[in-house]
């Protein structure tokens, strides 16, 4: 008989009856033995000198315990933006070449940008489990299609189906620190805990990686494990336990012209830089701390504190993984590397912003407004992203910001910690060889003596792009003149803004929006000699400046870099809804109970006119609770029952239009309703409805496009969008089904131009 089995060749003897059979069974699959643990620890929005080993004032003892372990690289580089550095990280290709040349919100209908990483790109998962390894992926993803990213999926390009065992986290770009829209494996949960109960997302991530080590090695301890930890930290909203939001108060009052000179000074003493370095001009937009009002200052000085809060209780989830891995006994042999997925962020423009949904949907905040709020900075009731001044501090010595491809977006911070691997005598120094995030899975690949396989899932791969850095590890690479990276080539591109490097020369450009490519001026920096790009060689070496210009089209030819986006999202970031998905249609109809409609699969209610229907039944006038809910206690919206009445609170940055029926809700089956109209870019009508007979009406005074990146409940609100309520009001009758049917916006480019912003903010 055919000695085959649905594994494959059978190596037993298969006869007709047992008695004259053998049986046989496949050994396991298992790396070697000498295969390390692999940790890989992704920090978000977190600048070059933004960590204590690099030159901040802000505590972060267990990434610079780390880098006393380990090397520190102060020439490695991203994309400068989150999905495509967390593309490139988990496959070794360039971002264009899979598919996610900006976020994976859109799919601009070019192969460059689809939102996801095609079967071709096997991720580090994908390569590593099949060799031995457990797989886990906690934290932020951000690589799948958002349109996807409901309780109805499609899965394909979610965790578990790009190659890990286990996910928990969160499938955006951001999310709400104390409410998080939270995903175990493929399904939504609700956090384990409230605010009111001290729960921070960050601690629970660090929880639920610690507990799926220790499950690991318990029962399969032969098996090595991936952890691959993405914190939504220190991406907006900047929010941190109350402790650490006071361990802050008070230390940035003498504001970011004073906290950008010492950084630079310290990064000098620690060797990051290299003597001789200059700091950056200011960037455009910055103004003198000096110029700013005694408010601003305020204001300014609070959300730069909320920001250090979180990126120290941050550190401190680290420290606890740290502690986890050490009394399990495997530190030695884990391989740990800590980075950022970008440079500072742009995202909270010249003043910084109380809730950053104000600056999606350009709405200017009231400074005296916000003075009065100083003390929920940092908080559950604020979304906050500081100024410009203070991501220039998080981007010392270099210019620019997150988007950007000058040194102040794709320089970022490394560290590499690996006792076992990493002699004693060379942990805690510095390696200067340029690298980029592409580098990071071919130098795990040498580690453990593997090649990217030709094949995954029977699809044939294509190549990885990037080059193992591997041989910084040695002692002699401490001197990068004598020990040059032996990385040829690297390109850049983002939003039209574009770089190449090669053999320690840089072409840069920055590219503003609308303007043609040809447009933008060139600069060249010999990074070699001028790291944080201050003497533009472009004049003095237009030869070398037109070699490299024509070096990054070869480039950008070859790595399906092309189109480029000129415009800055209006042309190319368009898209179009996608049949089969729920953005496609203009009415839903919801059975309930049902998890959490996430943001950009739930109805955009923001900018259009709508009308919600409730099917309700209740036994007793005292049953209330919530019927829909869109957003947070920040930002959002809510319709409910209480004492009896139907309420519709409309919650515009915390100020509040609330609308109760004029009658008693009738008890019974009955379909409750809200009608929202809009009128104008401002105000718009609502009705309240009790089967088809009007209960009530009102004014809503104001309104957002884009409301959170907080989704839809039903029958309940655990975010808090109103104070009337203790939440999650959970509905006490029988909520059977919710239908919602909207009209087209009253100005559909106002929708599509804050959707871009929110996307692009969020990511």
């Amino acid at each position: 008989m055919t000695n085959t089995d649905g594994a494959g060749e059978f190596g037993g003897v298969i006869a007709r009856e047992v008695y004259d059979s053998e049986p046989w069974w496949p050994e396991p699959v298992l790396p070697g033995a000498s295969s390390p643990n692999i940790v890989v620890v992704l920090l978000d929005d977190t600048g070059f000198s933004h960590l204590g080993c690099f030159g901040s004032f802000i505590d972060t003892p267990n990434f610079d315990r780390l880098a006393d372990s380990g090397l520190r690289y102060t020439n490695f580089h991203t994309t400068a933006l989150c999905s495509p550095t967390r593309a490139c990280l988990l496959t070794g290709r360039n971002h264009h070449a899979v598919g996610m040349r900006a976020i994976s919100n859109f799919d601009t209908g070019f192969p460059n940008m689809r939102g996801r990483i095609p079967p071709s790109a096997a991720t580090l998962a994908e390569v590593l489990g099949p060799i031995g390894y457990h797989t886990m992926a906690v934290g932020k993803w951000h690589l799948a299609p958002m349109r996807e990213a409901s309780a109805a999926g499609p899965f394909t390009d979610w965790p578990l189906q790009r190659g890990f065992n286990r996910f928990y986290g969160f499938l955006n770009g951001e999310t709400d620190q104390f409410h998080p829209e939270l995903v175990a494996d493929n399904h939504f949960i609700d956090p384990p805990a409230t605010p009111d109960e001290g729960y921070h997302l960050s601690e629970d991530l660090v929880d639920q990686a610690i507990g799926m080590i220790r499950n690991q090695k318990s029962l399969v301890p032969e098996r090595p494990f991936f952890l691959y930890l993405a914190f939504g930290a220190t991406h907006a909203p900047h929010q941190a336990p109350d402790d650490y939001l006071a361990k802050y108060r008070g230390k940035f009052d003498e504001g970011w012209d004073v906290w950008r000179q010492r950084v630079y000074e310290r990064q000098l003493e620690l060797g990051v830089i290299p003597e001789g370095t200059e700091l950056a001009p200011r960037n455009p937009g910055v103004e003198p701390w000096e110029t700013l009002s005694d408010d601003e200052k305020a204001f300014a000085c609070r959300l730069q504190e909320a920001f250090a809060a979180f990126l120290d209780h941050t550190d401190a989830q680290l420290g606890r993984l740290l502690d986890a891995l050490d009394e399990l006994g495997v530190s030695d042999d884990t391989i740990v590397f800590a980075l950022s997925d970008n440079g500072a962020s742009q995202e909270g423009n010249a003043t910084g912003v109380m809730d950053e949904f104000r600056y999606f949907n350009n709405i200017p905040e009231n400074l005296d407004e916000v003075i009065g709020r100083l003390d929920d900075v940092g908080t559950r009731r604020s979304f906050c992203n500081y100024p410009w001044g203070w991501a220039q501090v998080g981007n010392t010595p270099g210019k620019r910001y997150k988007q950007n491809t000058h040194g102040g977006g794709v320089r970022d911070p490394l560290i590499v910690s690996w006792p076992a691997g990493i002699a004693a005598d060379v942990r805690g120094q510095v390696r200067n060889q340029f690298h980029h995030v592409i580098d990071i899975a071919p130098t795990i690949f040498e580690i453990l003596g593997i090649e990217p396989p030709d094949t995954v899932k029977g699809v044939q791969q294509m190549p990885v792009h990037g080059t193992s850095f591997g041989y910084t590890f040695d002692p002699e690479a401490a001197d990068a003149n004598t020990v040059r990276s032996r990385k040829q080539r690297q390109y850049f591109e983002m939003f039209g803004h574009r770089a190449i490097w090669a053999d320690g020369w840089k072409a840069v450009t920055y590219h503003r929006a609308g303007n043609r490519l040809d447009d933008d001026v060139w600069e060249l920096y010999n990074l070699d000699e001028d790291f944080s790009e201050c003497n533009d060689l472009a004049e003095a070496e237009p030869q070398k400046l037109a070699e490299m210009v024509d070096m990054f089209w070869e480039e950008a030819e070859a790595n399906g870099v092309l189109p480029i986006d000129s415009g800055h999202s209006q042309m190319v970031f368009r898209g179009h809804p996608v049949p089969g998905t729920p953005r496609s249609r203009d009415s839903f109809t919801y059975h309930t109970p049902s998890d959490r409609n996430p943001m950009d699969t739930a109805p955009p209610l923001g900018a259009r006119s709508w009308h919600m229907r409730a099917t309700v039944s209740r036994s007793e006038t005292t049953q209330g609770g919530v019927l829909m809910a869109a957003g947070t206690v920040n930002n959002g919206l809510v319709a409910y029952v209480k004492d009896n009445r139907l309420v519709y609170d409309h919650n515009y940055f915390t100020h509040h239009a609330v609308i109760r029926s004029d009658e008693e809700v009738p008890v019974g089956d009955v379909v409750l309703g809200v009608e929202l109209e809009r009128v104008s870019r401002g105000p718009a009508r609502v009705r309240l409805y009790a089967d088809d007979r009007v209960i009530g009406e009102g004014v809503v005074p104001e309104l957002s496009v884009m409301i959170s990146s907080i989704g839809m409940d039903l029958g309940r609100n655990p975010t808090g969008v109103s104070d009337d309520y203790e939440a999650p009001f959970v509905f006490e009758g029988s909520l059977h089904k919710v239908e919602v049917s909207t009209k087209r916006a009253l100005r559909p480019e106002d929708e599509m131009a804050a959707e871009i912003r929110t996307a692009l903010g969020t990511q």
